[in-house]
C-alpha cells in the first residue's frame, strides 16, 4: 500500500474490466465501456523499479 490511506481507500473502489482495461465503479456489474461482465479490483500494489 501507499503512502497515503485516503488515496488507498479511493483505489480500492476501482474495478478494471479483463477485456478493455477500462476504470469502473465499485458497484458495477458489467464494463461501462464494453459491456463485459469480468471485472477485477484494481492491483494496490504500487510498482518501482527494480534494481
Amino acid at each position: 500500500m501507499g503512502k497515503f490511506a485516503i488515496a488507498d481507500a479511493e483505489i480500492s473502489k476501482i474495478w478494471i474490466c479483463r477485456s478493455c482495461k477500462g476504470r469502473n465503479k465499485s458497484g458495477s456489474k458489467k464494463c461501462r465501456r464494453c459491456g463485459y461482465s469480468g471485472l477485477r479490483p484494481k492491483k494496490k500494489d504500487t510498482k518501482t523499479k527494480g534494481k
